[in-house]
């Protein structure tokens, strides 16, 4: 429970430097939250790194339901409630339920499931319907 609670609270925080598809000037969606945690099965290859990056990278752009990403890599965690094991963090937003779930099976996503995932041993996924206010 300590790491979920951690991890959200880390989604949360990410979001304030949301990365954007586009130039467009997109808001946060907060009406369905997709958080995937990776680790590398080598973390210190920068080859490996890179691969995993440009694999991401096409997906993302290539994404017809991924509304607002961020992805991230950890700090050094300064606090023994805070998890740094993850290679990577990927949050992403969509406007429904049913969007994300389009997303899961949609060609960019299986694509880069296929291209990338030799270079992963573990991959945690944390989603959340947004609250209304």
């Amino acid at each position: 429970m300590k790491h979920f609670l951690a991890i959200c609270l880390l989604g949360c925080l990410l979001f304030q430097s949301c990365n954007q598809r586009s130039s467009d000037s997109l808001e946060m969606n907060p009406a369905f939250v997709h958080v995937v945690y990776f680790w590398l099965n080598d973390p210190e290859s920068t080859s490996d790194r890179k691969d995993f990056e440009e694999a991401l990278n096409m997906f993302l752009e290539a994404s017809e339901f991924a509304q607002t990403n961020y992805v991230g890599t950890p700090p050094e965690a300064s606090r023994e409630v805070v998890d740094d094991s993850f290679s990577y963090c990927l949050i992403v937003t969509f406007e429904s339920a049913e969007a994300q779930e389009n997303y899961q099976t949609e060609a960019a996503h299986l694509a880069f499931i296929e291209n990338a995932s030799h270079l992963w041993n573990k991959v945690i996924v944390y989603d959340a319907l947004g609250m209304e206010k």
